[in-house]
């Protein structure tokens, strides 16, 4: 049954560490069926809640999954694999239209910010005990959400926006806990939440947003909290709109003690309006990242909230990091100030390549999904094979799989840096790589 590996372990912690570390060594493998609870118990002669109690620790961690008679099974992508690690490496000379970043063409110059934001800090150095969050940079982010429609609440400062939807869920769910998400969606975040001990409940998602139907039903099914991502949803380019977030917003009001938690980390780089859900709930959190707009190695988003959650999660961040560089925020807040990026432009830009590879696709009888952010989303019958075939055209593009629970299979490709003459080429490459394979005939 298990490949001649031997558990071993007295102690409910010393059978689940056990498990874990065979599965992240690969002695165990993904989809390997574990001995029944009562069986291993006779096994290691321990009791049978022993074993249970090992066993639904390791369910909360992500590690194994658990179908009724059909026993339990190592996790056929382990939380300690990642998704991260679903991807293709990149020869040398194939165009790498997978890699998810923005143009740095786009992104403005950090000079002028950081020397003012070091200048200030020579004359007003921050010391342990002082706001965790630049005035300034708070001012201008609360502005402009206030013009959007984000409810009012405080604001606080973390190291990008997955550290913040972690800190969120940790500050009001406890393992074995459920958190619908989108499907496909964000891959760290799909990586994250499991490796949280949470449980994943897909939330199918067109154009508009996730589907209202999914998200009842999730919630009507126990799940405690809900992700949205606004606009520019990764991979789909998904913008929630004003009828969707109406629908989703009824859902909502008949699950008042949701945790609901937007992620706008299209903020900066996406043309549309925002159109929030936040305040339907009781719980809730609004995030805006830098990173699409200013620079990945910023790391750093903005963070609200109704007050409970803001105040849970600025405690825990007291006792580990304690802030996020007041010094990168003084230099964001003069990067907001001085209007470095013009959305209008950079959403044009992105949205021309967008266009341009959808419009081409058309063109070739291939549907395709984008209309926001920095990605085009491709469903294809045969992913593995799409991707092998465009790697062999001199294309690499983000295997589906990363970013998907049970939706259909699909590719992913990042149109930041796409020229306007590689589009036509791109959609031909695609449409004959997501085609049936080619028959090969011997004699």
């Amino acid at each position: 049954m298990l490949g001649g590996y031997r558990i071993e372990g007295r102690r409910a912690a010393d059978i689940a560490a056990d498990v874990e570390r065979a599965v992240g060594s690969g002695e165990l493998k993904p989809g390997q069926l574990l001995p029944p609870m009562r069986e291993l118990a006779v096994e290691l002669g321990v009791n049978p809640n022993t074993v249970a109690a090992a066993y639904r620790t390791l369910r909360e961690r992500g590690v194994i999954e658990t179908a009724g008679r059909r026993g339990s099974r190592v996790r056929p992508k382990p939380a300690t694999t990642g998704r991260e690690h679903i991807r293709v490496d990149v020869p040398t000379g194939v165009r790498d239209v997978s890699h998810g970043n923005p143009d740095p063409a786009q992104l403005p110059s950090l000079v002028r910010a950081f020397t003012s934001a070091a200048e200030q800090s020579d004359r007003q150095p921050v010391m342990y005990g002082d706001d965790p969050v630049e005035p300034d940079l708070a001012r201008i982010a609360r502005s402009e959400l206030d013009a959007d429609g984000v409810p009012e609440g405080p604001v606080a400062v973390t190291s990008g926006s997955l550290d913040a939807i972690e800190r969120v869920l940790a500050a009001h769910l406890k393992p074995g806990d459920t958190v619908a998400v989108e499907d496909p969606g964000w891959g760290s975040l799909l990586d994250l939440v499991p490796a949280l001990g949470l449980r994943v409940t897909p939330v199918r998602v067109d154009d508009e947003g996730p589907l209202p139907d999914d998200v009842h039903a999730a919630l009507e099914s126990g799940a405690r909290a809900l992700i949205v991502t606004d606009r520019a949803q990764n991979p789909t380019g998904a913008v929630v709109s004003a009828t969707r977030a109406r629908a989703l917003r009824s859902v909502l009001r008949r699950h008042p003690e949701t945790l609901l938690i937007e992620d706008d980390h299209g903020h900066g780089i996406v043309d549309q309006p925002l159109h929030p859900l936040a305040g339907t709930t009781r719980t809730w959190a609004f995030v805006r990242s830098v990173a699409k707009a200013y620079g990945p190695d910023l790391r750093l988003a903005v963070l609200t909230g109704d007050a409970v959650t803001l105040d849970r999660v600025r405690g825990r961040q007291r006792l580990g990091p304690g802030w996020a560089s007041r010094i990168t925020q003084r230099a964001v807040a003069r990067l907001w100030a001085d209007g470095a990026v013009d959305t209008p432009a950079v959403a044009s830009a992105y949205g021309a390549r967008r266009d341009a590879l959808i419009a081409a696709l058309a063109e070739r009888g291939v549907a395709a999904h984008g209309i926001s952010g920095l990605n085009v989303w491709i469903p294809v019958p045969d992913e593995t094979g799409a991707v092998s075939r465009l790697l062999h055209a001199g294309w690499a593009v983000a295997p589906g799989a990363r970013f998907r629970l049970g939706a259909p299979p699909g590719i992913r490709v990042t149109v930041s840096t796409l020229t306007p003459d590689e589009a036509g080429p791109l959609a031909e490459a695609i449409a004959s790589a997501s085609g049936p394979a080619p028959v090969r005939g011997y004699v």
